[in-house]
């Protein structure tokens, strides 16, 4: 059985966002759990959902959540599984209030990022990090990679044919 994915989100209010990541997930055949947790309403179930992700069959931890942001490193000081943060955009600060509470990580814990609001890229490398054991996601992600040049070389032969 494939690993799964965790999407937690510190807030339901991140859940627009978070659509694409879901959406992608599913696209490449990846199983994924979607869960509410915040760093600092409901610190132990953070703690408690971290210490028992690897047993429950996940893989990797996807955590998104805006201004504090604390979330992705408080999953990540709690296991040892890859943990993805989704930078969610604040109205104070565009979002890099968030995503300096994901990057600025001390030294041993971890927290790989995507861009302010990367929910899509996050969902994508959680499946290149899955595919390192899997040759079918791995075939998918190749494909995936082959039909964005595609598009991209379609497009540039629709601007060719323009007259300027």
């Amino acid at each position: 059985m494939s690993k799964k994915v965790a999407v937690v989100m510190g807030s339901d209010s991140d859940l627009d966002t978070m659509r694409a990541c879901m959406k992608r997930l599913k696209a490449f055949g990846v199983p994924f759990e979607v869960h509410v947790i915040s760093a600092h309403r409901t610190p132990a179930a953070a703690e408690q959902f971290a210490s028992s992700a690897r047993e429950k069959g996940f893989g990797v931890i996807i955590a998104a959540a805006g201004k504090a942001a604390h979330l992705a490193g408080v999953l990540a000081a709690y296991t040892t599984l890859p943990v993805i943060g989704v930078p969610i955009k604040t109205s104070m600060m565009g979002g890099l209030d968030s995503l300096l509470s994901m990057v600025q990580m001390p030294k041993g814990i971890p927290v790989a990022c995507v861009a302010v609001d990367g929910a899509d890229n996050a969902a994508i490398l959680a499946a290149q990090m899955l595919a390192l054991s899997d040759d079918g996601l791995s075939g998918t992600l190749s494909q995936f990679k082959t039909d964005m040049a595609l598009e991209v070389m379609d497009k540039d032969q629709k601007i060719q044919m323009e007259e300027f």
